[in-house]
């Protein structure tokens, strides 16, 4: 069985306009394949709950870096132990709630006040208005960004030694931070690459033997593209393409955004890498 776990803001999604379009012929033909297109997001369930709708996909999916892996509960049938039930889901939490990581960083990041935003602060001062202008979403999709339950987005302002220093004083608290293509993001000790492959494992024990494809653009892609069993880096023009230890099954899109997507995934299923 073959499984694509992939990123959404520039890779799956343009990484401006947040469109699909150029990636959806190929959606439908996976999906008439039995191919599972699995979201692996920085983004929220309500996020990817609302995504699913659009892009007709009843797959499980991993929001918040890892921090939560949500499983239909007519996909997988029987409850995982380490699952809670939430509505037509079993959810599997890998991280503190984000109450936790709201009070460390209150705690620890005042000598670094003025130099960063949280998508906590910018709604306390300016509403899902002030979230939307700074991402680029829509007032109703900025408020579902909003809805984090792991984790907490910083937009950092100050300089880059500043940032360095602030990244190393959360470390040192017990926060782990992740690098996305816009915003570092604090959360628990999780990644999407031990995500993926804990989900993988489920697909194995329900079809037997699986060939798993991620696909990524940024840094805190590189766990999931290092853990799968081939990998597919999106160029971007925002932002250097992450840099992979491994050597061999991997493809370093030509274009960007989904139309690299495209690309990349066309030439997975020729078994050109």
């Amino acid at each position: 069985m073959r499984l694509i776990f992939t990123d959404l803001d520039g890779s799956l999604l343009d990484h401006s306009s947040y469109s699909f379009a150029p990636a959806a012929g190929l959606l439908d033909r996976l999906a008439e394949q039995l191919i599972p297109v699995i979201p692996v997001t920085s983004k929220t369930c309500a996020e990817v709950l609302s995504l699913r709708k659009t892009l007709d996909n009843s797959q499980p999916f991993i929001v918040e870096n890892g921090a939560a892996i949500y499983l239909p509960k007519q996909y997988f049938e029987q409850c995982q132990e380490d699952a809670n039930e939430l509505d037509d889901y079993w959810v599997i939490a890998n991280s503190p709630p984000r109450s936790h990581w709201l009070q460390l960083l209150d705690e620890v990041g005042k000598p670094y006040a003025g130099e960063y935003q949280t998508f906590s602060s910018i709604c306390a001062d300016e509403g899902t208005t002030g979230l939307a202008k700074l991402t680029g979403l829509t007032s109703e999709q900025a408020a579902l960004a909003q809805q984090r339950e792991y984790s907490e987005p910083i937009h950092w302002l100050g300089s880059a030694d500043r940032k360095a220093e602030f990244s190393l004083t959360l470390t040192n608290a017990g926060a782990h931070l992740l690098q996305g293509g816009r915003f570092l993001t604090m959360g628990g000790d999780t990644d999407k690459g031990r995500a993926l492959l804990h989900l993988q494992g489920l697909y194995q024990q329900k079809f037997g033997a699986c060939q798993s494809l991620a696909i990524g653009d940024s840094g805190n892609d590189i766990s999931m593209l290092e853990a799968a069993d081939s990998a597919l880096i999106i160029r971007s023009e925002n932002h250097s393409a992450p840099v992979l230890q491994r050597t061999t099954h991997f493809h370093l899109s030509k274009a960007t955004g989904p139309n690299g997507w495209v690309e990349g995934v066309t030439a997975w299923l020729a078994n050109q890498y």
